[in-house]
């Protein structure tokens, strides 16, 4: 059985910092819609309509190197 470890912090009203077993992050949005940093270099991008489970993510890897 895996373990996972998640705890967030509000910190301004819209703004979260988020800890967990692998990395740290900021996460910044309000309901609907949010933009999410971490440490390992990923940066998520969230649009949706509350209560539909409707949704659009976008996940970019900083550290993926993109063709030229």
């Amino acid at each position: 059985m895996a373990f996972r470890f998640r705890k967030t912090f509000k910190i301004l009203p819209g703004v979260k910092f988020v800890l967990s077993k692998r990395s740290v992050g900021l996460n910044v949005g309000v309901r609907g819609a949010h933009v999410s940093i971490n440490s390992r270099g990923k940066i998520t991008r969230s649009v949706g309509l509350p209560g539909t489970g409707l949704s659009d993510v976008e996940i970019t890897d900083l550290n993926k190197k993109q063709p030229e």
